[in-house]
């Protein structure tokens, strides 16, 4: 609490360059922070950001003078129609979230084919193949329970919806390859898999907004 005290005059004198930016910690394995529930500030030649770490997540409250360059393409208002038609799990959570639940449909079609119980080979699991330390920083004590699952998923959509400014493709990317990686290529990153995974996913969501 004394920290983020310390910080909070930084915070707001800053507000107007401020802009809220959250990403794994071990996107950034340099940095050698791993100190949970802690705001740390640290700074380079281009940027001067608070942050705070629960385990292997990193939550930036304040980027700075930020040199990343990333062209944005915003997908529109169909991303956030939170009210459109789905299955009721999927529309709960993503009323709560303010997400498209045929976006979260989709996504769960490609992660797990709509299996709850699903879990890959890097221990993704549920039906959103959430990762454990992501489901723990999203607040879901049970991941494969369906709607404690899709509830974390819906959240953490919504915060890489934000993160990329609407941007369908770079959204998708980041909830496959993680959003350093994004960052890190200034786009869609070239993997087959996660070039693959956002085509198909792009695909059937745009089938059912038809």
């Amino acid at each position: 609490m004394k920290k983020l005290i310390c910080i909070a005059p930084l915070l707001l004198a800053t507000a107007l360059h401020a802009d809220d930016r959250r990403f794994s910690a071990s996107d950034v394995p340099s940095a050698g922070i791993r100190k949970g529930g802690k705001v740390v500030i640290t700074n380079n030649s281009n940027t001067i950001t608070a942050t705070r770490f629960f385990g292997n997540i990193r939550e930036a409250l304040v980027t700075l003078k930020s040199t990343r360059v990333l062209s944005y393409q915003s997908y529109g208002s169909a991303v956030y129609d939170s009210n459109a038609d789905a299955p009721v799990l999927f529309k709960e959570a993503a009323q709560t979230h303010g997400v498209d639940p045929r976006l979260l449909v989709a996504i769960a079609h490609r992660e797990s084919a709509m299996n709850p119980n699903a879990t890959s080979r890097v221990g993704a699991c549920g039906l959103m193949q959430l990762m454990p330390a992501t489901a723990r920083f999203l607040g879901v004590s049970n991941i494969f329970d369906p709607r404690e699952n899709v509830f974390g998923a819906a959240r953490y959509l919504r915060t890489l919806l934000d993160t990329f400014h609407g941007d369908l493709d770079l959204t998708l990317a980041a909830y496959n390859a993680g959003p350093g990686a994004v960052l890190r290529y200034k786009g869609v990153p070239p993997y087959a898999e996660t070039r693959a995974y956002v085509k198909y996913v792009r695909a059937r969501y745009e089938m059912a907004l038809k």
